[in-house]
């Protein structure tokens, strides 16, 4: 048998030590919401791959459908010989992601190459150059995806210069004293002494703020930020990277609110933990570059797309959806009783089931990330995974497969609950 400690010893020899590795263990196994290492030790995954596994390690139908896709063909390249999966998927797209207006899909490989071709899109349907993304956000490791992410470090330190004509400006924060008001009158100084409006080609936010520690966009934002890029001709762009696919209790995050974007990246959840991404959003605004201009060697995989249409097909049939807005609100519920008897746990936020707990010192907001480091390792050696998040580190996210079976989900809280208590 394999044992954890020589696979790690082997893991610094043969890798760089940039690539952290939070579990001091390695995975042989893995079942909807549960795995298993080496050793044959089992583990609540309450991490998810990092939000990738809205229906669970190895779903069945994705299997299935996957090992269709390779008895058929593995790979031509979409851009020189297409297949209809991947239309049938862009056309399935077309119609969930919300918006009135007539829609166009591409697809590639990771989140931050969607991140990457939204700017390129918005740049050519444009003819500007400037971005302006949020403080706390996150949208890739690639040198633009860097360069609009809003914390420095792991993401950033060490490998500037970015890419120019990008800002930030203050996401809301109440807990730290950042109200809409705040990041609006913020984003006016930056008209004034940054960058004029009409140079501006997006705004790119996440409704819900991942990395950045699950900090909810509120309704009066995004109706102000879709008025000044209405009145501008900026386009709006949603990164529902991580909030997707019933993660927050609908199947978008933007489906809560009464403003569409013209854009959305789409990735993680989408296809079951197969690499793929997306960008949709607004006919006119897609069809902006040149034939030639978009695309990837690998992007659309046809085993990654045969696997995002059974995810699609998963949550329709299995409602998880629905699924996630129960366990969400039981998970809410828990952790406000939680946090009544637990003074580190400063704030308890997030939509549906993607949920977090912000740790502060007892009796303020400065943050604790000491604290968070406590929980989420007392959770890991009672076989519950767990993320820490945040600008500060000190916030601990939920990203617990929507497929998770009921009595899964009601051990997993009585781990947290002892986690919490210490």
């Amino acid at each position: 048998m394999k044992e954890n400690t020589h696979l790690l010893r082997r893991k610094d020899a043969a890798t760089p030590r940039g690539v952290s590795v939070m579990a001091p263990f390695f995975v042989a196994r893995a079942e909807n919401s549960e795995l298993w290492d080496v050793e044959g030790r089992r583990f609540i995954d309450f991490a998810g791959g990092i939000a990738v596994l809205n229906t669970g390690h190895r779903h069945p139908r994705v299997v299935e459908a996957v090992r269709a896709q390779l008895d058929s063909f593995t790979h031509t390249a979409y851009q020189i010989v297409p297949y209809e999966s991947y239309v049938a998927l862009a056309e399935r797209l077309n119609q969930l992601v919300p918006g009135p207006h007539a829609k166009k899909t591409t697809f590639f490989s990771t989140g931050a190459e969607a991140v990457e071709n939204a700017v390129k899109i918005a740049r050519a349907a444009t003819g500007r150059s400037g971005v302006i993304a949020f403080t706390g956000a996150f949208h890739g490791r690639t040198m633009m995806g860097m360069a609009l992410t809003g914390k420095v470090v792991p993401y950033k330190a060490g490998f500037g210069p970015f890419p120019a004509e990008v800002f930030h400006v203050p996401f809301p924060m109440p807990l730290h004293g950042v109200s809409v008001e705040d990041s609006l009158k913020a984003l006016q100084a930056l008209f004034k002494a940054d960058i004029e409006p009409k140079r501006v080609a997006a705004i790119i936010l996440e409704p819900v703020q991942g990395e950045g520690g699950f900090y909810v966009a509120p309704p009066e934002l995004l109706r102000a930020l879709r008025k000044v890029c209405d009145e501008h001709g900026i386009l709006l762009i949603a990164d529902e990277i991580q909030t997707g696919f019933g993660r927050t209790g609908r199947w978008f995050a933007m489906n809560h609110h009464d403003v569409a974007p013209d854009l959305m990246t789409l990735a993680k959840s989408l296809a079951g933990g197969f690499p793929l991404s997306a960008v949709t959003g607004r006919a006119d605004v897609m069809d902006a570059p040149a034939p030639g201009a978009l695309g990837g060697t690998y992007a659309g995989s046809p085993m990654a797309i045969a696997a995002a249409h059974a995810v699609l097909d998963v949550m329709q049939e299995e409602k998880l959806v629905e699924r996630g807005e129960r366990f969400g609100a039981q998970l809410r519920e828990r952790l406000l009783v939680l946090k009544a008897r637990q003074p580190r746990m400063a704030e308890v936020r997030g939509l549906g089931a993607m949920l977090a707990v912000e740790f502060c010192q007892p009796g303020g907001n400065t943050p604790d990330p000491d604290f968070a480091q406590q929980v989420r390792t007392r959770a890991l050696e009672r076989g519950v995974l767990l993320l820490t998040c945040g600008v500060h580190a000190n916030v601990i996210r939920f990203l617990f497969p929507l497929t998770i079976p009921d009595a899964v989900f009601a051990e997993a809280l009585d781990i947290l609950d002892g986690a919490l208590a210490g």
